[in-house]
């Protein structure tokens, strides 16, 4: 061979050489040419495949019988042609859906003198890939992938199917969504044919290449597979091998109860897995586990399993608090006598307590202002702490058959605001009128609570309104899909509009609509006291937003209802749409698509002019019985107004959504006001004076002979501001009666 041949196979031997480096690799001058590091190559690097420029073959076809035959291992590539990252695909098996595919060539042993020294000596831990080989060696063991790996566009690639045999996890390759599919564990890796793109429990991630076929082989990035599998690896330039560090050990670990008391139980829940999927066949405790300690303190457990082949996790270490055995609450009241009349207040003292400083739950039996029943009486108050441990107490008092006041008469000097007495209701409409001035502001009502049941996606409202914008919205969902409401502002003006969020009470969603109608007003009164909802937003022109985002926090269920009322200030006018749909959709793509709902023909929808009533009581209240009767059409008319979306003349039925401002100027002394429901069942607060009063506190006022109390003026008298506004769910009209109280005794 003459100097010029000579030279030539000198250049092409060093270019090879040079070409062989993974893509991983990175040249280190300074590094000697005998270390091995971690995820990089730091010395001369080994002969490499040439880039194949073959078109990849297509995916195997299906033979008559069903089943794809596996690909045969190849004979190894010569090394001056071999890729020293390239790594190979198993054959697939044919199936309708995801088949485990045909199990890879089995290793072949080869007499160990053959093999390095380097390769014989990789720990059990260790899978070693050779370089410009398709050799692999675990555990002295020899085997033959069926591709080598390789090196394409720069990118170090190797067989998957080579890489999870002999890691010991499972993957099969699914036809209809043409993937290769991994599974380690509870992790889910997905790779397909000609894309960057591989997922891990769904989570996309980016390898350096695409993943291709090459002669029936699925071949990915070496660092794709590795990193996806959470396997280490080094790159040895002076054996030329690429050593890959198994963790083939089960895990375990444990969990026990946050707080753990001496001499109560303890429960240790356990858990163990092999990242191999390799059954879990025993276990250890070390330590000091017991399943009651006696006494408190620090306790050291520990923890470890074992698999199926022998291996042993590492030892999964807690230290235990066990905190002192618990003490029970003490459940103890006084009275201020031992003995009453009838109808003489009584006054309780809990003494309760928790000697650990828990919080406790007090529950009451027959506890009561008054009896008004002579004999013996008995009392108990029971105490529960954070932990369950109860405590109980009673006392009995006499009753003497001696009458201080009647019921009624008690009810109305001593009980408290919220609380329920009986009348004779029949006798209320006779009760004179109280006579009062009129007037109005100028709150526009926008009325949203027809169709009240909702059976389709839609527009339950549409308005343009500008100053000041009051909502009642009350909405059942029954698209049995999971549902939201939505208010979406428009500013279709030429310039920015600001829009003002004042006072809102929301509640829901929920099945039960006095309690949710109860709620929205109690809040609405709260954020009069607070102004915790005060905002302001500026919509530039042609923007849509979603308002009053309470409403779709949370999605409704089927049958579930929410309710609303809100007051809005806006400096231009604002076009508002109120609809109902799919919880899952976009409220501001949607709403060009959907219709406007037609009204049930029950409930009630419309625009209201002038929705704030002050009602002003001048003269002298409180001396003899009177009353104030609202929302029955006659003495208090309702709103009238219309439908927009159907172009009709509306009646606001009940006046829903109408602010009643009432000033009594005049209360006389020991004057009581009480709260009595005209038009059926009613729950839902008003506000005293700035205090929120329930009517009534517990429970509901179901007929027109249920009275609750709402304010009394004691000796001196005054004035008095209540308001009011309907509760959605219940019903109208309602009485607020003034009567003179007892004497006292």
């Amino acid at each position: 061979m003459d100097l010029k041949k000579l030279t030539l196979v000198a250049v092409l031997a060093v270019s090879q050489a040079a070409a062989a480096v993974p893509a991983f690799a990175e040249a280190v001058n300074n590094t000697p040419s005998n270390t091995t590091v971690v995820g990089t190559v730091v010395s001369a690097a080994p002969e490499v495949m040439p880039e194949s420029t073959d078109p990849l073959p297509p995916l195997p076809t299906e033979t008559p019988g069903g089943v794809v035959s596996p690909t045969p291992t190849p004979p190894p590539i010569p090394a001056e042609t071999v890729d020293p990252t390239a790594t190979v695909e198993p054959t697939a098996t044919i199936a309708p859906t995801a088949t485990p595919l045909p199990t890879a060539t089995p290793g072949v042993t080869t007499d160990p003198a053959t093999t390095t020294d380097g390769a014989r000596a990789a720990a059990s831990n260790q899978l070693i890939l050779m370089m410009n080989s398709n050799k692999m060696y675990q555990n002295g063991q020899e085997y033959l992938a069926n591709q080598p790996m390789a090196v394409k566009n720069g990118v170090s690639y190797v067989s998957i199917r080579a890489m999870v045999e002999r890691v010991g996890v499972k993957y099969v390759y699914d036809y209809k969504t043409k993937e290769t599919i991994v599974t380690k564990g509870s992790d889910v890796m997905r790779f397909k044919t000609d894309s960057k793109v591989y997922t891990v429990n769904g989570e996309k991630k980016t390898m350096k290449g695409p993943a291709y076929q090459y002669k029936g082989t699925f071949m990915v990035p070496l660092t794709s597979i590795t990193g996806a599998l959470g396997i280490p690896y080094t790159v040895d330039n002076v054996q030329k091998r690429v050593i890959l560090t198994l963790n083939n050990k089960p895990k375990a670990s444990f969990t026990v109860p946050t707080e753990i008391y001496a001499g109560e139980p303890v429960t240790f829940v356990t858990s163990s897995s092999s990242p191999n999927g390799v059954a879990i066949v025993d276990e250890s405790w070390g330590g000091n586990k017991q399943d009651i300690y006696d006494q408190p303190g620090y306790y050291v457990v520990t923890y470890s399993v074992m698999d199926a082949n022998q291996q042993w996790s590492d030892p999964y270490t807690m230290t235990i608090t066990v905190l002192k055995p618990n003490t029970p609450p003490v459940a103890n009241f006084t009275t201020d006598k031992d003995s009453y009349k009838m109808g003489e207040m009584i006054t309780y003292t809990d003494l309760s307590s928790d000697p650990d400083g828990d919080e406790i739950t007090v529950t009451w039996t027959n506890k009561a202002e008054a009896f008004f029943t002579p004999g013996p009486a008995t009392i108990a108050v029971q105490v529960k702490d954070s932990h369950g441990a109860i405590s109980t107490f009673e006392k009995t008092v006499n009753i003497s058959d001696e009458i201080l006041y009647s019921k009624e008469d008690f009810n109305r000097l001593f009980a408290s605001p919220g609380s329920v007495f009986s009348i004779d209701g029949s006798m209320v409409p006779t009760w004179q009128q109280v006579a009062y001035n009129l007037s109005s502001e100028p709150y526009k009502l926008i009325r949203s609570n027809s169709p009240e049941t909702v059976y389709t996606e839609g527009v339950t409202y549409r308005e343009t309104s500008l100053g000041k914008t009051r909502f009642l919205i009350h909405h059942k969902n029954n698209l049995n899909i999971k549902a939201k409401v939505y208010v979406i502002a428009t500013n279709n003006n030429l310039y920015p509009t600001t829009l003002t969020t004042e006072y809102v009470g929301f509640a829901g969603p929920s099945t039960y609509p006095e309690g949710t109608g109860k709620m929205s007003v109690e809040r609405y009164w709260k954020s009069m006291l607070t102004n915790e909802h005060y905002k302001t937003i500026v919509l530039q022109p042609g923007e849509s937003v979603s308002i009053l985002t309470d409403l779709n926090q949370i999605a409704m269920k089927p049958s579930e209802i929410v309710s609303l009322q809100a007051d809005l200030f806006s400096d231009y006018p604002i076009d508002y749409n109120v609809m109902l749909i799919d919880a899952n959709k976009d409220p501001l793509t949607t709403l060009p698509t959907l219709p406007v709902l037609d009204r049930d023909g029950v409930h009630n929808r419309g625009t209201y002019e002038d929705s704030t009533r002050i009602i002003t009581v001048t003269d002298e209240v409180g001396k003899t019985p009177a009353k104030l009767l609202l929302g029955d059409n006659s003495s208090d008319k309702n709103l009238a107004g219309v439908d927009p979306m159907a172009g009709t003349e509306a009646s606001n039925a009940g006046n829903f959504g109408v602010l009643y401002k009432i000033r009594f100027e005049n209360v006389a002394p020991n004057s009581l006001i009480t709260f009595n429901p005209r038009g059926g069942n009613y729950m839902g607060p008003v506000m005293v004076n700035n205090q929120i009063v329930h009517m009534p506190s517990v429970g509901s006022l179901s007929n027109a002979d249920m009275n609750s109390v709402v304010y009394r003026s004691g000796e001196y008298g005054g004035s008095v501001e209540i308001l009011f506004t309907a509760a959605s769910g219940s019903n109208l009209p309602v009485n607020f009666l003034i009567t003179p109280l007892p004497a006292k005794k």
